[in-house]
């Protein structure tokens, strides 16, 4: 967002609306593993994350990327505040061991989050603050916390489950592309809107990077997300537009 147009869109929906900004990293991540020289694979769209990855991943994410969006942020008068989603125990995961098609995958240190304690983003909410959250988890064994260990999550996946713990009105995923495609890349099969019980029958048939979002999209419907929108990211008027309730694929209950 080297002009601030992004941020600008933000500064202004924050008279009407809260938001909170969950983020990825995918290239900044890979960089670094680059220069580390680490190798990184993908099955279903999920990165596999050994502890060696997990430990650059959770630099990057939490780190890096998560200190370079609040500090630009915060230049355009935007009150965020960056946090990661192990602080508070705000998102706390279990080892994810499905993928999107329902096969199992032995992804390492890649999370499945299982629930939300939102009190830390109510807390910052409330006191007129921005959230910015890094998708970073604790591990969560179903009853305790294991403190020594986080997971990688999906950022798509984590946003779902944040926009669903806070009943948000609206879940907007920005991406590169301009929402989801019946046959990608033919860019004539876009679909403008679908009722969740469709994207269900049809979540089989996508692959790569858009198979998260369309889990991303069924979770956040199903946990209490009103709307969710998948637009392309690159293009502030998108997200102008998509504040305000219209463009890219909708998602609907």
């Amino acid at each position: 967002d080297p002009s601030g147009s992004l941020a600008s869109i933000i500064k202004n929906s924050l008279e009407k609306e809260q938001i909170v900004i969950v983020h990825g990293g995918g290239p900044q991540i890979d960089a670094a593993l680059k220069t580390h020289q680490l190798d990184s694979t993908f099955i279903g769209g999920f990165r596999v994350t050994t502890p060696e990855i997990f430990a650059i991943v959770q630099q990057v994410l939490s780190g890096t990327v998560l200190r370079e969006v609040v500090g630009h942020l915060r230049a355009h008068d935007v009150p965020a505040v960056g946090i990661s989603g192990r602080d508070g125990g705000t998102l706390q995961a279990t080892v994810l061991k499905t993928l999107v098609d329902g096969s199992e995958a032995d992804l390492g240190r890649v999370g499945e989050v299982a629930h939300v304690d939102t009190a830390l983003l109510k807390s910052l909410l409330d006191s007129g603050f921005t959230p910015v959250v890094s998708p970073i988890a604790v591990e969560f064994d179903g009853e305790v916390e294991v403190p020594q260990h986080g997971l990688n999550v999906n950022a798509d996946l984590a946003a779902a489950a944040i926009a669903g713990a806070l009943d948000a009105s609206s879940l907007i995923f920005m991406t590169d592309v301009s929402g989801i495609y019946r046959s990608w890349p033919d860019k004539d099969s876009l679909i403008n809107e679908i009722s969740a019980s469709e994207l269900e029958v049809i979540k089989g048939e996508f692959d790569g990077g858009m198979a998260p979002k369309v889990k991303a999209c069924l979770d956040a419907i199903k946990q209490g997300a009103k709307v969710v929108r998948i637009i392309d990211g690159r293009d502030p008027r998108a997200l102008d537009e998509a504040l305000n309730g219209v463009g890219g694929t909708k998602v609907f209950t």
